[in-house]
Formats: structure tokens, sequence, C-alpha cells
């Protein structure tokens, strides 16, 4: 890895729930040395995608990272395309719905939208969605470029009971995204949250992100699981198409085999 991306890759560590880091910290949670991690924060100090709070000298994000931020949202709209998608979808599930980026081998929260329809629900407080816990992310496995998994393999941390924490186990829930064509996290990264999950193409024809639902785990039945599949297959066209992209035939193949057969197996039971 690169000095640049080193230094570049220090800013994924800021959130909302996170704003400000100190050194000590920063060097604990990117895993490096402290001498390297103050060089890196320096030159992005200097080229202001970092600043210093003077009142107790912890780092937070620069002016510099807002006028990129703007600009991309100016040039690329994706954010506000996707608002009214997500508004339907809640409408329709009563559950939380939010969308996620593809942005180098990670996962950023870009829109969210929460149902007033039940007094507790899932809330998405998290700008990074790990690749192995979380719907969108193991969508992005599934669909997104093969060299993800390799970034996924190289940080497998345990979030619940159910966290795939071996490459073996990754990859067989990954097999099965691939077989019915929704990202499916089933307690993997919330213990009372089950995700799933839809992929999003935009004008290049490739993977571009993921159109999501969080259940709280106790109202997940599987005729609201239908419900969500049935209605994130349709924000996946509306987003993706409002990207530039559409869906690709086969996924859009799996995911009519895939709700024929749930269909059929809840017609018989």
């Amino acid at each position: 890895m690169s000095s640049v991306i080193k230094a570049l890759d220090l800013l994924s560590h800021f959130s909302a729930g996170q704003p400000e880091i100190g050194l000590s910290q920063l060097c604990r949670i990117a895993k490096r040395d402290k001498a390297t991690t103050y060089r890196h924060l320096q030159a992005l100090e200097v080229t202001g995608f970092i600043e210093q709070n003077p009142s107790n000298k912890q780092y937070r994000l620069g002016p510099a990272v807002l006028k990129l931020a703007q600009t991309r949202e100016a040039t690329v709209p994706r954010k506000a395309s996707t608002e009214g998608p997500l508004f339907d979808l809640t409408e329709k599930t009563g559950e939380t719905a939010h969308v996620t980026v593809l942005s180098g081998t990670k996962m950023y929260g870009l829109a969210a939208c929460e149902s007033q329809r039940h007094g507790t629900r899932a809330i998405i407080d998290i700008d990074v969605f790990p690749l192995h816990a979380t719907a969108s992310g193991l969508c992005a496995l599934a669909f997104g470029p093969d060299t993800l998994m390799d970034a996924a393999v190289s940080n497998l941390t345990s979030f619940t009971k159910s966290t795939a924490t071996d490459s073996l186990t990754l990859k067989k829930t990954v097999q099965a995204i691939l077989h019915t064509g929704f990202g499916r996290a089933m307690r993997t990264y919330e213990a009372e949250v089950e995700g799933l999950s839809a992929p999003l193409f935009d004008q290049t024809g490739q993977f571009a992100g993921a159109v999501s639902v969080a259940s709280v785990a106790t109202r997940f039945t599987p005729a609201l699981e239908r419900t969500i599949k049935e209605h994130l297959m349709i924000a996946s066209r509306d987003i993706s198409r409002n990207w530039g992209g559409t869906i690709p035939d086969d996924i859009e193949g799996l995911w009519a085999t895939s709700l024929t057969a749930r269909h059929e197996l809840e017609t018989r039971s």
C-alpha cells in the first residue's frame, strides 16, 4: 500500500459518530505506528483534508472534504435521486431503508429513511458498512469486484454470534446470495436486526452500491421478507435508472426465480 493510499485511508475512520480522533486513538484504530500516522496526518492537514481542534488537539475532517463532497453531489447527484425510492420503500415495508455506495473496497452510507410506523425501528448510525456482516456489504461481495473478497477476509471482525469469522463461511454466504440476487444479513451485524439488500448499477454497467431494508428481527416474518424483496426490486430498478444504469438480466432472473420458489414453499406450508 502506497503512502498516499495509507494517508487517505485514515479519512475513513472519521464519522458522524466519531467526528474527532486523537493521534494515539487513530494509531490503534488504523493499526499503525505513531510516527507514520503522524506523518500522514500532517500531509492531510497541510492539504485541508483534516484539521486540529485547537481546544483538545484532536483531529477532525477539514474544509477540503466538504468542498469535494459538494462538488461530487453537484456533478454526480446520487443522493438526491435516492430520496423518492427510499421513501416509497420505507412506506411499503414499514422498516428502515438505506442506500450505500461502493468506493474502493468500502461501502459507504449515502442516504437513509426511517419508517414512522413502529416505535421501535432499526437506526442506521454507521458510515462504513462491514463487507462481511451487513446486507449491503454481502451484496457487494456477491455482485461487486472480485477484489472485495480479499478486503473482507482481511478484517473478519465478530459483531454478533452469527457473524462470519472465517473465509469459508463467508464464501458460502456469498454463494447463497448469488442464487437469489438479494444480500441477506440475519443478525450478523446487530443481534436485533435482520437485513435484505439489492444491488445498484450506474452508467458504467458496474455494481455501484446497494439499496437495503433493515428490519427489527422480531418483526421479520416470511410475509414481510417477501414484501421487502418485492419492493427492493422496484427501488433497485428506480435508483439504478436514476444513476444511468439498468439491472442486468441475470439478476432480474434470480429475483424472479427466488420469489417464485419462496411463494411455492409458503403455499405448501
